[in-house]
């Protein structure tokens, strides 16, 4: 029996529906998955209208992904076992989206000062059912458009931190993040401590009440994984791990049931 924790839809940045992503898992032989979108429960949402099509032979944890405020680092926080439907977070949440369109038409807006003519009424097109719209679905337009063979290609050149075209979008600090997660009776955990960029960070995240680290991540190298284990069993936190899976062409993994973890990690998160 294998779980996959970090699984994202169309509803944020991913290629999948909910639906889809169910009847991959189950191809996959996963007995777990937890959807996380970015800032959005919707996806959350379909599924629960699809309940009574999904088998009992996998268990869809509630989750989300949520980005946090500081200058330097990426910081991302996994929320575990959410109640969907309260009401503070589902007022954050919409505060969240908001920004989110705003900030997707200064980047368009800087784009085509940059003589790249893509337009915002396009970029919601191509996002579909999106709820969280995001540098992906830009990306999206640019290559539709022939300007870059590749979405990775286009966050190289334009869109990543310190791009030509990037701009920063309003986020919650950590430690919101991490008392909003609790509020919904969630369990938060930091994502892909290896991407932080600084492990002062992580220790930081620790003392702020994450009870988890995201130690298997595609993304995290052999050392890496020893060294977060180590420090996830030093501070008593649950150790979790997921593929981060977007189905984006190139952009590993390209299928479900390729980075996983064993449930019993699972029933240490529950614990």
């Amino acid at each position: 029996m294998t779980a996959d924790l970090h699984i994202h839809t169309t509803a944020s940045d991913g290629r999948f529906a909910p639906a889809q992503i169910i009847e991959q898992a189950l191809e996959a032989g996963l007995s777990y998955i937890a959807i996380t979108d970015h800032d959005t429960v919707d996806g959350l949402l379909q599924l629960a209208e699809l309940k009574q099509s999904i088998p009992s032979s996998l268990v869809v944890i509630p989750g989300i992904e949520l980005s946090t405020d500081l200058p330097d680092n990426e910081v991302h926080i996994l929320g575990y076992f959410i109640d969907v439907f309260n009401s503070e977070l589902r007022r954050q949440l919409d505060i969240l989206v908001a920004h989110r369109r705003e900030r997707t038409k200064q980047i368009v807006s800087k784009l085509n000062q940059l003589g790249y003519l893509i337009t915002y009424q396009r970029v919601l097109e191509l996002a579909q059912q999106a709820t969280a719209i995001g540098r992906p679905h830009i990306a999206k337009a640019l290559v539709e458009k022939k300007y870059f063979a590749s979405i990775a290609d286009v966050f190289t050149t334009l869109l990543d931190k310190n791009g030509l075209a990037y701009v920063p979008h309003y986020k919650l600090t950590p430690q919101q993040v991490i008392d909003l997660i609790k509020k919904t009776g969630g369990l938060p955990v930091l994502a892909h401590p290896g991407l932080v960029g600084n492990d002062h960070i992580v220790l930081d995240m620790i003392d702020a009440g994450i009870v988890g680290l995201e130690v298997y991540h595609p993304r995290h190298d052999e050392q890496q994984i020893q060294k977060y284990r180590a420090l996830a069993t030093k501070h008593e936190l649950a150790i979790t791990g997921g593929s981060d899976f977007h189905g984006i062409v190139g952009r590993f993994p390209d299928k479900l049931g390729v980075c996983t973890i064993p449930v019993k990690l699972i029933c240490q998160l529950k614990k």
